[in-house]
């Protein structure tokens, strides 16, 4: 049975972009007779808004979509803290204080996430209290060996964790950073198919180390393409991007909202992005 997930953090409203997202995350699962999950991935601390979990829920079933819930990353702290402390024991977290200035000054290429991380705090004398925690990359990939992952989209790749430099596992400001609470979380809820935007492709191969390393389930994955604006710019709230509540409170058809972007019939100024190249 394919399980699916849409997975919102409750910091800011949904907009089309997160409705595509979802639309397509609950076509694939209703139409291979699956399930799916609404998981609210509420621990981006002060920025997390328990109420938006209610709107979010509001928007959901506007546009006519049914779902299962799962539990709140919130309630899961306890398996992301077990997962980092095994990870330690294995010899494969180190602490780092570097502030993202830091990172982008010391940094020698970038990456799909960004300035691509020097490993400055790798191997030194690192005080553990208020750091972030770092994913060893090398150590982490000689114990893991060659790995390779599925996409639906564009077929099996070679997992290249090391174009990211050592990710962030566990954050100063959060107990767990999106890459281990989402690979923990999906694993935790039979999570088959991983739908998600093309923006986060790259993290599937920090995901499938993960899964490598904890002795994780492997999901297939699918990236499909963002809905982007002018400029090729992905859909964001804080630019203006229209809210789905706004549309829903102003009166709006959520079905044909939905059938429209199933038919990827977009408003004006808004398009398909590429697939992968």
């Amino acid at each position: 049975m394919e399980v699916t997930r849409f997975a919102p953090s409750p910091n800011g409203s949904l907009h089309l972009g997160h409705a595509f997202a979802a639309i397509v995350a609950h076509d694939i699962a209703r139409s291979r007779d699956g399930r799916f999950l609404l998981r609210i991935e509420d621990i981006d601390g002060a920025r997390s808004r328990s109420d938006l979990a209610d709107e979010f829920r509001a928007d959901l079933a506007w546009l006519g979509l049914t779902w299962d819930e799962v539990p709140a990353q919130s309630t899961r702290l306890a398996s992301y803290d077990a997962a980092a402390q095994r990870l330690r024991e294995m010899g494969l977290l180190y602490p780092c204080t570097c502030t993202r200035a830091e990172v982008s000054e010391a940094a020698r290429r970038t990456g799909p996430e960004g300035p691509v991380y020097a490993g400055t705090c790798r191997g030194r004398e690192v005080d553990p209290a208020g750091a972030a925690w770092r994913l060893d990359l090398g150590k982490a990939m000689a114990m893991a060996g060659s790995l390779s992952w599925e996409d639906e989209l564009a077929g099996i790749r070679q997992a290249q964790p090391e174009l990211a430099g050592d990710p962030v596992l566990v954050r100063k400001d959060a107990p767990a950073s999106y890459h281990l609470a989402a690979t923990i979380d999906d694993a935790a809820d039979g999570v088959t198919l991983v739908t998600r935007g093309m923006d986060l492709f790259a993290a599937a191969n920090v995901h499938r180390l993960l899964q490598a390393l904890l002795d994780l389930p492997v999901p297939r994955w699918h990236h499909h393409p963002l809905l982007v604006e002018a400029g090729n710019r992905k859909l964001a709230k804080r630019r203006g991007s229209s809210g789905l509540d706004e549309m829903r409170l102003r009166g709006e058809d959520g079905r044909a909202l939905a059938d429209a972007l199933r038919a990827h019939r977009f408003p004006a100024g808004i398009s398909l992005g590429h697939h992968l190249d």
